[in-house]
């Protein structure tokens, strides 16, 4: 009795062997990645804008018809 496991996978019916797999790709996503994930700190993207145009604030003239 020593099947390895792609044996087992391919005695199963195709649709169980799909579901095993998308199970099996649903559990690499959530338990795969081993590195913790980085922590957001205020601040981390000052400097990171360099220009922004003076009419910034402007009314843009595809919206004249809405405003008064």
């Amino acid at each position: 009795m020593t099947e390895s496991i792609f044996e087992k996978l391919k005695a199963l019916p195709p649709f169980q062997q799909q579901e095993l797999l998308d199970f099996a790709e649903y559990l690499v996503r959530k338990y795969g990645n081993t590195e913790p994930e980085k922590k957001r700190t205020a601040g981390s993207l000052k400097g990171f804008l360099i220009y922004m145009a003076e009419d910034f604030n402007a009314p843009l003239d595809d919206f004249k018809d809405y405003m008064e």
